[in-house]
């Protein structure tokens, strides 16, 4: 027998209800994973829903998958209003060298994998919304959940909630500051640094490079006691392929309304690179790591 809040649960009773949780652990984990940015906050989540299933008569619940879905969302939203009250930094909690797990990671290789199917850009974004516009754009605009069943887990309105959601939803996009047509030239730029740095292609980045090309790295960067100044495009090069292990956890991003590249292992953010482009070469590259420069920035996913 099980216990429930309507009294004992036959055994028959509790397999078929476990049986039908599993069919939407998938959905549940994903859902937690996208409103939390950690898989094992995410992993709690799911399992504090289970637990309120086990203790609820679910007799009349028609759709489970939709009544979960607003369980788990509900535990995700207390989650982050808690985190928020307890002013959680991320960019301050996250170890100085990415290449170290976090302690609280469930598999620091699958979250990876994770966080880089999801999209670490979009992680990232996520993370500089409130709870409320976080819960609304998740549900809504990732999983096709209606206005009218997100609307009472905020207290609000159908139409204040899809406002969250719209809120939330430019803030994810962001507004490029340059032309379309110069945007999808800068990003190409991009993608070729970031490709050569992954495969280790020196001749290739060299190529990308202004033969003067400048890169100027904050003091957070690195071990150094100050800022960071190297130039010449053989130089900055060398530097890049000693982070090319790094590039595994990088993506582009729109910064500041133009391309650039997000570092964030396991979509917390560890540092930014604005790129300066001229006629097809990168003559500047400015790495900031700085918690405080990196809260300033105007961070946003960047379309394929």
């Amino acid at each position: 027998m099980v216990r429930c809040e309507e009294g004992i649960r036959p055994v028959d009773d509790s397999f078929r209800l476990t049986e039908r949780f599993e069919e939407h652990r998938s959905h549940l984990r994903a859902v937690s994973y996208r409103m939390l940015g950690s898989l094992s906050e995410a992993d709690d989540a799911v399992q504090e829903a289970w637990l309120r299933l086990n203790r609820s008569d679910t007799t009349d619940v028609e759709n489970l998958g939709g009544w979960l879905t607003t369980v788990v969302a509900r535990v995700c939203l207390n989650m982050l209003r808690a985190r928020e009250s307890r002013r959680e930094d991320s960019l301050e909690a996250y170890p100085s060298d990415p290449a170290v797990s976090r302690e609280d990671a469930v598999d620091p290789e699958q979250e990876a994998m994770l966080a880089d199917s999801v999209g670490l850009a979009l992680l990232v974004v996520l993370d500089k919304l409130t709870p409320a516009e976080r819960l609304a754009f998740v549900l809504h605009d990732l999983f096709a959940v209606p206005f009218e069943d997100i609307a009472p887990l905020l207290d609000r309105s159908p139409a204040a909630t899809r406002q969250l959601a719209s809120r939330a939803r430019r803030r994810v996009k962001g507004a490029p500051l340059v032309p379309e047509a110069d945007l999808s030239r800068q990003r190409r730029v991009v993608d070729a640094f970031l490709a050569a740095t992954r495969g280790g292609n020196f001749d290739a980045l060299v190529a990308l490079l202004h033969p003067d090309v400048v890169l100027r790295a904050d003091k957070a960067v690195g071990p150094t006691p100050a800022p960071l100044l190297i130039s010449g495009a053989i130089t900055v090069a060398r530097g890049a392929m000693a982070a090319m292990q790094r590039a595994r956890s990088t993506q582009p991003a729109l910064l500041n309304g133009v391309a650039g590249l997000a570092m964030a292992p396991l979509g917390r953010l560890f540092l930014v690179l604005g790129f300066t482009i001229e006629d097809g070469l990168i003559t500047e590259i400015d790495v900031i790591a700085e918690p405080e420069r990196l809260r300033e920035l105007d961070l946003a996913v960047l379309d394929a």
